[in-house]
């Protein structure tokens, strides 16, 4: 690659380097250390979200109103005030009329290591938001006001970004996780708040209307192996399959194609599961001769104009949550298990995981950091993956085998192939589902709570 190195992977090889410690992927499908183990259960990610008109009357306000209907939402009432903001990546200076929400306290059920705010949101052309954490350390203190993200569905207002730089010492945001910097210490995050920020055009009555947000905050021990599990259910979604690879050396401003887009073309696979696809117009800019010109329009609409990449998890579950009545969070599962409640209910699960070539049979490559997607599980036990570092579409379905696949997605750290330590992505995982889910996929979301 010749883009700069991701914080998320120098926070990778950073943490990595302090326990004492090889293919190499993307990093922008790069993830951090403090993941979960396969031994983690609900008791070690906590999720909270807020998305009910109550939700929404709770917190405190300023120039915002609840929405009441089908699917409650915040949206601008009255402007709290303007606001400059020169968009980092343009140099473009706006003004804009802003109103703020900020979120009850919530007291983590897991004193956390992490935390990862998601959120799902309509920007219609000229609007946007900030979304901010604040989080307690069972110090008694409290970090800054951290940004976790400033984002619009569209890109021609401003463009969508992390922002890096973010730290009180203790802690340090990368690019969509907020982590503790040791984790040793003992010091933990042991509640939180959210603040989001709502911006439009001066003068006009647009404005964003957010349906969700919230996060998932988790403290996992690390593991290079975790424990396995009996094989549940037997059953394959019919999932669209797409290739990553199809599109190498596509458009060099969304990173190019190829390996740095298996988060929007996982992302693009689940979203056309549920029967939702871009439009006709929405698809006009893409290069008439491209195939599958939905994964291009996926890459252009998760890309973090700061990371530099389409891997930002809170911005694609954005994304896919920009189809009409969907839903998405980025969350952390604990075992297969959980997967196979989801997939038993209906719902596929994008998974993050790293490995080295020979650690997955079948895979044929090594990753740092790749997304893929559980579709279902052989009667065997095995993993049925879409996965998208595939030569074509029609080979993207894969069978992994169970115990390599749980213990690669699981573990908290791994080693590369020159010995030295490396983080495991540790069960962190995309959700897309409809916002009227039937019962038995409410009360499997429920049990993860996520609904």
């Amino acid at each position: 690659m010749t883009r700069p190195t991701s914080r998320r992977t120098v926070l990778t090889a950073a943490l990595a380097a302090a326990a004492g410690a090889g293919a190499v992927a993307s990093p922008a499908s790069a993830a951090p250390v403090r993941t979960p183990s396969a031994a983690a259960g609900a008791s070690l990610v906590d999720n909270r979200f807020w998305t009910t008109y109550a939700d929404w009357r709770f917190g405190s306000s300023s120039g915002t109103r609840a929405v009441a209907g089908r699917r409650p939402g915040l949206v601008i009432s009255a402007p709290a005030g303007t606001t400059d903001y020169t968009d980092p990546h343009t140099g473009t200076t706006s003004t804009w009329e802003y109103a703020t929400w900020t979120s009850p306290v919530h007291r983590s059920a897991v004193p956390a290591t992490e935390v990862i705010a998601s959120w799902n949101a309509r920007t219609p052309q000229g609007t946007w938001i900030q979304i901010e954490l604040r989080g307690s350390y069972s110090d008694g203190t409290d970090t800054p006001w951290y940004v976790m993200g400033r984002w619009a569905a569209g890109d021609t207002d401003v463009r969508r970004t992390s922002v890096d730089d973010q730290t009180d010492g203790r802690s340090t945001v990368w690019t969509d996780t907020l982590s503790l910097d040791d984790a040793a210490s003992g010091l933990r995050l042991v509640s939180y708040r959210l603040r989001l920020t709502l911006h439009r055009t001066p003068g006009t009555r647009l404005t964003p209307t957010v349906h969700r947000i919230g996060a998932m905050a988790s403290d996992i021990p690390d593991r290079f192996t975790v424990p396995a599990t009996t094989p549940g259910i037997a059953r394959e979604l019919a999932v669209p399959r797409y290739s990553q690879n199809v599109h190498v050396g596509e458009y060099p401003e969304y990173d190019n194609g190829g390996e740095a887009w298996c988060s929007p073309t996982s992302s693009q696979m689940i979203i056309e599961y549920w029967g939702r696809e871009p439009s006709a117009e929405d698809l006009a800019w893409v290069k008439p001769d491209l195939a599958d010109p939905q994964i291009c329009h996926a890459a252009r609409y998760t890309f973090d104009y700061q990371y530099d990449g389409c891997g930002n998890w809170p911005f694609n579950a954005a994304y896919a949550a920009t189809y009409k009545d969907m839903s998405s969070a980025v969350t952390r599962i604990g075992s297969l298990a959980d997967v196979e409640k989801l997939v038993d209910a209906g719902i596929p699960v994008i998974t993050s995981q790293s490995f080295l070539k020979g650690e997955l049979t079948g895979a044929g490559y090594g990753t740092s950091g790749h997304l893929m997607t559980v579709i279902g599980f052989t009667a065997a036990g095995d993993v049925i993956a879409n996965d998208p570092a595939s030569p074509s579409n029609d080979a993207v379905r894969h069978v992994y085998a169970r115990r390599e696949w749980e213990n690669i997605w699981l573990r908290t750290k791994r080693y590369d192939a020159n010995g030295q330590v490396r983080s495991g992505t540790g069960g962190v995982c995309y959700l897309y589902w409809p916002t009227d889910p039937s019962v038995r996929q409410r009360r499997v979301l429920r049990s993860l709570g996520l609904a």
